[in-house]
């Protein structure tokens, strides 16, 4: 059993409105968006305090790239800090509107699509041994990531440009994905992207890197996402095989299980024969539970019981069809509920454009104003973090892995006035560039000679 590594970037989509009208282009907002990040750290592509990454991605979107964690409830909490700090930048910016520029209120969405049908991504990167079974590793993996939505989809209002219908659907990256496993990220936005950027010891390690997942609002959706891809990545380094649930075609049979709200909508695999996501899940799930059984009992082993505990409640819900006991626990459950509401109060189906904007409301991360906010101040959505701990994660890096290291680092050069770099992996003063730490393990979070490095240069 070994140590686990992972962290999640997050893309938010953002907007700027006077009196319901768009008054700010996405570069214009994005531009006032960075200025107090531009003002501390004279870039807008940056490592903060705590060690994560904060920047401005392709097409005006700031993304927010957690520092490397080593637990589920660790991650939840610095992924909780990324939205705090959006929220925290989109009011400075209302500020600067205000102060400038007449008013404007900043809209930041954390969700995957965009009114000219855009998507941009939520990525997982989970850090696992450099072996020959990569292959084997991603073959397996396939089938649970295509099904995967079935139990932390974020939902979507769709409409279908064949037929002319409008539904919902489970998965908002589902139908834009082109493929299965590839080096590419946007040109065919594979399921796997296999670039080989281990950011670690490359004779050590390698990065599996998903990036097919729905941006997670409710916690308990992000918990199980992050759980149930760490329990399975776990089993197959360990070796345990799985059945051979792989698709003909990946991409085919993603799309249809993202129409299935039931996880009965069959697809064919590549060995003959069909299957449906249900059946998937169910057997990763009742696989993950026995090698539970007999794993080493450490300290992550509770949040995997509870992972396990939310995994059958969802698929025992979804096969009897009443959704109740997964309400506060599972994004696109708890977005249908509110639409189906207002479908039935207004007498109208998903087409009407009154359910499109609750669709995107959904996902306004910013307090007072998003419906998923208020939902969850009012116990309508299980919490899974503590606001105190969030809070404290917004400066302070993690102390178990090297996001320790690079967090310091920045925080001593911040306080001190003076000038660095930094990434992933190295570390250095401007003042003497031939001189830089190399942060190859992530798992060393500190030692005498970098603290030194840290306290005594620049």
């Amino acid at each position: 059993m070994r140590r686990r590594i992972a962290g999640v970037e997050t893309e938010y989509g953002i907007a700027c409105l006077s009196n319901g009208k768009q008054c700010l282009t996405a570069d214009d907002i994005a531009h006032r968006f960075f200025t107090p990040v531009i003002e501390t750290y004279h870039s807008s592509n940056v490592f903060t305090r705590n060690g994560s990454r904060l920047y401005l991605d392709v097409g005006s979107h700031p993304e927010y790239a957690t520092c490397e964690c080593d637990s589920v409830d660790q991650l939840l909490t610095y992924i909780r800090a990324g939205d705090e700090e959006m929220n925290s930048l989109a009011i400075c910016a209302e500020e600067n509107l205000a102060r400038t520029a007449g008013s404007g209120d900043v809209y930041i969405f954390k969700n995957n699509t965009d009114a000219s049908g855009h998507s941009f991504g939520s990525h997982e990167n989970y850090l696992i041994e450099r072996t020959d079974d990569f292959f084997r590793i991603s073959q397996t993996l396939i089938p649970f990531l295509v099904t995967r939505q079935l139990i932390c989809g974020a939902g979507k209002v769709l409409r279908d440009p064949h037929t002319g219908q409008t539904s919902y659907r489970l998965s908002q990256r589902a139908e834009h994905v082109f493929d299965g496993v590839s080096s590419a990220t946007t040109r065919s936005r594979p399921i796997i992207n296999t670039r080989d950027e281990p950011l670690a010891d490359s004779s050590r390690y390698r990065r599996m890197h998903v990036i097919v997942g729905d941006s997670s609002m409710a916690e308990p959706t992000t918990a199980l996402k992050l759980g149930s891809t760490l329990l399975i990545l776990e089993m197959l380094e360990e070796g345990i095989e799985v059945s051979d649930f792989y698709p003909q075609d990946p991409i085919d049979a993603i799309r249809i299980v993202s129409r299935g709200l039931d996880g009965q909508a069959p697809f064919l695999l590549k060995a003959g024969g069909t299957s449906t996501a249900l059946e998937v899940q169910r057997v990763f799930c009742t696989a993950a539970a026995h090698y539970l059984e007999t794993r080493p009992t450490d300290e992550q082993t509770p949040r995997y019981r509870w992972t396990i505990n939310l995994w059958n409640r969802t698929l025992d819900a979804v096969e009897s069809g009443d959704l109740t006991p997964i309400s506060r626990d599972i994004d696109w459950v708890i977005k249908k509920s509110l639409l189906d509401r207002q479908r039935e109060r207004y007498g109208v189906d998903y087409a009407d454009p009154r359910c499109a904007k609750l669709d995107l409301i959904y996902h306004d991360i910013r307090p007072g104003r998003g419906i998923f906010p208020l939902l969850e101040s009012r116990g309508l959505i299980n919490r899974l973090t503590d606001p105190t701990e969030v809070e404290k994660a917004r400066t302070v890096p993690p102390a178990t892995t090297r996001a320790n290291i690079r967090g310091q680092f920045v925080t001593h050069c911040l306080d001190s006035g003076v000038s660095f770099s930094a990434d992933w992996t190295h570390l250095k003063y401007a003042s003497s560039p031939s001189t830089e730490v190399e942060l190859n393990d992530p798992f060393e979070s500190m030692t005498s000679e970098i603290k030194s490095f840290i306290s005594h240069s620049g």
